[in-house]
């Protein structure tokens, strides 16, 4: 069976290479020539674990490749699937200029039947406009039909999570598209949910945010924590003995990013505004996590006279562990504010540096001064504060005296709550965290 997949980021890329590790002749389509050559010679273009391990391995066995030639890859494909973005608009809305492009591409080169399937992250009805948007401009007479069939990968452990995960959502409108996508997923012998297209469109959208809304509350309760005395880790660790909670995404923190939850919380709530309905718990979950991203530094604020000249150690700039993805990292508002301030920043990321450059570079930013270290403790040396904004293994295994030997005054705002309070004041730091 040929497998076309159009787009190379986190959803295409991830999707090719585990269909091609089970024996597929996989083809990955994307139009930037120099990631093409890249990936060509085994190289992931976004660090993901264990990713460019099995890019290299199926390169090599011969069922990966890799082709800015859409034409040839669609030409005689059984099934493609789309993953391409689909960013943020102004509005919230889901920008689908991507997907349309990539629709017509299909529909110009297809010259045998063929199953379209939409990973990408799509408002619920997008598959029936795609499926007309294709037979409005095919150019051979061939049978055409769209499936959806969302992604829920976790960032960091993408990988991980298509070889197990929970189920596998298909959504579609006949028995012959269901037995096709239920023959593709055969060999990861993982439960399948089968259900129309706008339902599978919906699922993922409610699913996401729903792990939104549940890490917005746990931020608001840890912020109502601080105040009556309460330690959201004694409180997070009691919510999750109960079943009907569980023990994930109960910890507090500076808020979510990434490519996902904010972009989805703010897509539902424009897809109720089309119908005359307001998702209330989800409008109160973006608006908590745009607090919470500074909430650090209004405390940090608060205590300092002014970061003017003051040199700032911030470890971690990627939204979460595991990933060099910064979109909507919580890093990027603070970086803003500090540089604003007159900060002297130097930043510690194990993997995200290189992505960081792009929006800020080494040099004077605003009043204030960037640069960058491959060690951790060169940003903490003689440093006069110090943020935390991600929960890399590599950040956890700094020990408390070390925050006290290195740094000029050692003040750490935590915003992941990596450390024990008690242990950091024990050391003699002067340390802030989220709801304790």
């Amino acid at each position: 069976m040929k497998i076309a997949i159009a787009g190379t980021g986190y959803v295409g890329l991830v999707a090719g290479v585990c269909f091609a590790d089970k024996g597929y002749h996989v083809t990955c389509v994307d139009i930037d020539e120099k990631k093409v050559a890249l990936m060509r010679e085994g190289f992931s273009p976004i660090y993901e674990e264990g990713l460019e391990e099995l890019i290299r391995k199926n390169n090599e066995l011969g069922t990966l490749h890799f082709t800015t030639d859409y034409k040839e890859a669609y030409r005689l494909a059984d099934v493609i699937f789309i993953g391409v973005g689909t960013p943020e608009l102004p509005d919230g809305n889901a920008n689908l200029s991507y997907i349309a492009g990539v629709s017509r591409q299909i529909a110009e080169s297809i010259e045998k039947d063929c199953l379209i399937v939409v990973k990408s992250t799509v408002p619920v009805g997008t598959n029936d406009k795609v499926e007309q948007f294709i037979k409005d401009f095919l150019v051979n007479d061939v049978k055409v039909e769209v499936a959806s069939n969302p992604e829920f990968l976790a960032q960091g452990t993408a990988v991980y999570d298509t070889f197990h995960a929970a189920r596998i959502i298909i959504g579609t409108e006949s028995k012959e598209a269901e037995a096709l996508l239920l023959k593709i997923y055969e060999p990861f012998g993982l439960p399948i949910i089968s259900v129309k297209r706008r339902s599978a469109e919906m699922i993922k959208y409610a699913c996401n945010d729903f792990l939104a809304l549940k890490i917005s509350y746990m931020n608001d309760v840890a912020n109502l924590c601080e105040l009556v005395g309460a330690d959201i880790d004694d409180v997070a660790k009691g919510m999750s003995y109960d079943e009907r909670i569980g023990s994930r995404f109960l910890n507090a923190g500076i808020g979510f990013g990434g490519s996902c939850f904010p972009k989805d919380t703010k897509a539902l709530e424009y897809i109720a505004q089309n119908y005359g309905y307001r998702l209330q718990t989800v409008e109160a979950s973006v608006a908590v996590n745009n607090r919470q991203k500074t909430r650090l530094y209004e405390k940090a604020k608060k205590r300092m006279i002014t970061f003017e000249g003051l040199k700032v150690a911030i470890l971690g700039l990627a939204f979460k562990a595991g990933t060099d993805d910064m979109r909507e990292a919580p890093a990027i508002d603070n970086l803003n504010l500090l540089l604003a301030q007159g900060a002297h920043i130097t930043a510690y990321d194990p993997k995200a540096i290189e992505r960081a450059r792009i929006d800020f570079p080494v040099g004077k930013i605003s009043n204030g001064i960037m640069s960058y270290t491959d060690d951790p403790f060169t940003a903490l040396k003689d440093a006069h504060i110090c943020f935390i904004f991600t929960e890399w293994a590599e950040i956890k295994r700094i020990k408390p005296h070390e925050y006290r030997d290195n740094m000029h005054t050692p003040l750490v705002y935590d915003g992941r709550n990596l450390y024990n309070p008690a242990s950091m004041k024990e050391a003699g730091i002067e340390y802030y965290s989220i709801g304790r």
